[in-house]
């Protein structure tokens, strides 16, 4: 049976001499696999073009629970991206947010809103003509709402933000998964605030890659087999 469903493009893998399997995070039915045949054929109906990295997709898709690699029928870039495939910055932060997103969606079932925070993400990443040094980090804040563990927000200024237990406190945790001021107070900011405004939260490089490498630890934390990522120090780069 076909289905219309939308979807963003995680990874895809040469198959054969001209096909390809795509990893696609789909709205209706969560991470699947899709064998497209002849992807790489100059005259190709769906080109291995449309399956790039973080490519947001109108798709027509056979879908059958017992089956481990599906079909497509149609393909559409709704909208292309425009800048993203293009700009360094834009480009390398893709590349990161794409290893993220893989890791954790092979265990996420289909979720519209999760879906669409994504969808909505990546459309503001290509069309931002703004400071993009905090996006990652207000993104991944953000996503562990979806997620389940979005850190619970407290009325009073705790220096303290144990990790382990997603909370604020008063009193330094006996283990080392913590924030502790200046970093708490950066947090609690990065929480508050939307993409379109993180460039107005002011922090050193050092105090920014120590944000994102906590940040990682609440993850691994939280998450089941969410390993390292290998794309950290293409961020530490580019924002160095």
């Amino acid at each position: 049976m076909l289905h219309k469903t939308r979807g963003i493009v995680l990874k895809s893998t040469n198959y054969s001499e001209s096909s390809v399997v795509a990893q696609i995070y789909t709205e209706h039915f969560g991470l699947q696999s899709y064998l497209v045949n002849g992807a790489r054929k100059p005259k190709a109906k769906i080109r291995s073009g449309f399956l790039q990295a973080l490519h947001p997709l109108d798709m027509v898709v056979t879908f059958k629970e017992s089956n481990s690699l599906h079909r497509i029928s149609e393909a559409h870039q709704v909208p292309p991206l425009k800048t993203i495939p293009y700009d360094i910055v834009k480009s390398s932060l893709a590349m990161f947010l794409n290893e993220v997103l893989y890791k954790i969606l092979r265990e996420q079932a289909g979720d519209p809103y999760l879906f669409e925070y994504l969808y909505r993400a990546i459309l503001w990443l290509d069309e931002s003509e703004t400071n993009l040094a905090n996006f990652h980090l207000v993104f991944l804040i953000n996503l562990s709402r979806f997620l389940g563990f979005y850190p619970v927000e407290s009325t009073k200024d705790y220096p303290y933000f144990n990790l382990e237990a997603a909370t604020f406190s008063n009193q330094l945790p006996e283990h080392p998964y913590v924030l502790q001021e200046p970093h708490t107070s950066l947090f609690r900011k990065l929480m508050a605030t939307e993409f379109n405004y993180s460039e107005n939260i002011k922090m050193s490089t050092r105090d920014r890659q120590i944000l994102l490498e906590k940040i990682i630890d609440f993850y691994r934390l939280h998450l089941t087999n969410f390993k390292e990522i290998k794309s950290l120090y293409i961020l530490e780069e580019i924002f160095h």
